[in-house]
């Protein structure tokens, strides 16, 4: 997939690239500086192209929101697991102190960013039919990736915003919807599963390690949308746990075929850029240094305040690091936990320059998404580039999805069930699980989620879809409502169930309103 982030990333003046390599028919069509959307869409290397460029647009997600700061944060900090060992950004500040508002800089990029890739998607499947001569299975399968990555643009936003702008056609300031209102959250569900329906039917490989989508990112997506729809605030119930646990199980049985090629493997393999697409990857967000590298790697390296650096890549500010609290849950109640074993999923040490002599660091540090060979390992210097790409979806994700709904779905865990949530806890050196009633399953199979999941953009919507949280003092689970943050000392409340819809939005538009509750006019 690296190819396509270079050709998609020369430009996106109509959410394609413009210079696409082997294409010599195209270019004597036409001057390429006249190209339109109603020019362009002409040859099938223009299908792929508005394809890449929804790809690409996806990165928003690790856009800059101001010093020290990027959107992903926005997904963490309010889960009272995060913490911040610089105080420079306000906008993330507030967040991690449960007083943000529209005015906040995440929420306002993470809404346009969204929409951004949705605008892409629509018109890819609004011009790619048009496309003759083309290969009519080339054609489906590009439609289905741009029908996937719209209904994954609009299932962050109806998480977040809940009733929100449902947007499927191109739009132009001629359109009759260009000011739009917003439409209730069960549409806005529809069509993601609708989207995802058209994906999972278009002839799609199970796997690609280009990183372009395939059938297990497509079918886990869809299990954990019918999970979500389970919970709050749509609580559909039985029948759609039962949904999500048989698209997840297909996953899974397909999985066990020896040549899939799709395992949990190693912690190691999740942050090596080796496995980039691979392995347990089923989709990942995109990077290549040459166009835009991996933006995690500064902001979770330790503060430049450190005596010694850690990396070939210089200094860190360490704007996103565990708290506390959250960090020692992991072995106060199972001791064995290898995940905050020193470099697997957290660090406490490193090696000066990366490459040097160890040193001791002073305090725990996020390590999940440390690229190695852009920082450094004893003996090897780093590359000082980072073509890591940001996780996703996982195999993890699919064999917990199916724990959890299918005991929800029948009352109690089977064997698959088990199996599913050992597997995740035998690799973290934990004791297998057996005997557990119905109520005590699902626990377990939350807290592995909290722990498992944890800094990949994931805890905060299961706390909302639940309206639970993981209390890491007894490792129970408070109501939603009322639980204290320890990294804030605030409770939650039942206006942060939704983020406000961003202030500059709905100046824009004023058929977005009325704000979300509790977050004024």
């Amino acid at each position: 997939m690296k190819n396509y982030i270079k050709k998609s990333a020369l430009s996106i003046l109509i959410g394609s690239s413009l210079f696409m390599t082997g294409c010599s028919n195209f270019l004597d069509e036409q001057d390429p500086s006249n190209l339109s959307p109603d020019s362009y869409y002409t040859i099938p290397e223009h299908a792929d192209a508005a394809v890449y460029a929804a790809y690409a647009r996806a990165r928003f997600i690790g856009s800059g929101a101001g010093i020290f700061s990027a959107n992903f944060q926005m997904l963490d900090a309010p889960t009272g697991t995060a913490a911040t060992a610089t105080s420079q950004n306000s906008d993330l500040n507030n967040l991690l102190g449960l007083v943000y508002d529209g005015d906040n800089l995440h929420v306002r990029q993470f809404w346009t960013g969204a929409y951004r890739v949705i605008a892409q998607a629509n018109l890819a499947l609004e011009k790619i039919p048009g496309i003759n001569p083309m290969d009519e299975a080339q054609k489906k399968r590009t439609l289905g990736e741009a029908a996937f990555m719209r209904a994954w643009s609009y299932f962050y936003i109806v998480r977040l915003w809940g009733s929100a702008p449902l947007i499927t056609k191109p739009q132009t300031p001629e359109s009759p919807d260009f000011y739009p209102t917003r439409t209730s959250i069960d549409s806005v569900y529809n069509q993601i599963v609708a989207d995802l329906k058209m994906a999972e039917e278009s002839g799609l490989p199970w796997t690609d390690a280009s990183g372009r989508v395939g059938l297990a990112a497509i079918k886990t997506e869809l299990a954990k949308v019918y999970l979500t729809m389970a919970g709050y605030p749509l609580s559909k119930g039985k029948e759609y746990y039962k949904l999500a646990a048989d698209k997840a199980k297909e996953v899974i049985d397909y999985a066990a075929g020896a040549a899939s090629g799709i395992a949990l493997g190693t912690y190691d393999q999740l942050h090596d850029v080796n496995t980039n697409n691979k392995v347990e990857h089923l989709f990942q967000v995109q990077y290549l240094a040459d166009i835009e590298q991996n933006p995690m790697q500064s902001l979770m390296l330790p503060n430049n305040s450190l005596a010694k650096n850690i990396s070939a890549m210089g200094s860190g500010v360490g704007s996103s690091i565990p708290t506390s609290s959250f960090y020692n849950s992991y072995k106060k109640f199972e001791p064995t936990d290898k995940r905050t074993d020193d470099r697997q999923f957290f660090f406490t040490s490193y090696f000066v320059d990366g490459k040097g002599d160890p040193f001791t660091l002073d305090r725990p540090y996020i390590f999940k998404h440390f690229d190695v060979a852009a920082h450094g390992k004893p003996g090897t210097a780093g590359t000082g580039r980072s073509n890591l790409n940001i996780m996703n979806i996982r195999f993890a994700e699919t064999l917990l999805i199916y724990a959890e709904a299918q005991n929800q779905a029948d009352d109690n865990p089977n064997t698959a069930a088990y199996d599913a949530l050992n597997r995740v806890r035998t690799r973290a050196n934990l004791p297998i699980l057996s005997g557990l009633t119905k109520t005590t399953f699902e626990e377990a199979v939350w807290r592995e989620r909290w722990h498992e999941f944890s800094y990949e953009g994931i805890t905060w919507f299961d706390m909302v879809r639940l309206r639970k949280v993981y209390n890491e003092d007894n490792n129970g689970f408070d109501n939603f409502e009322g639980h204290v943050n320890k990294n804030s000392g605030k409770a939650l409340e039942a206006k942060h169930l939704l983020f406000p819809l961003p202030i500059q939005e709905i100046r824009n538009n004023p058929n977005l309103r009325p704000q979300n509750d509790g977050y004024g006019s």
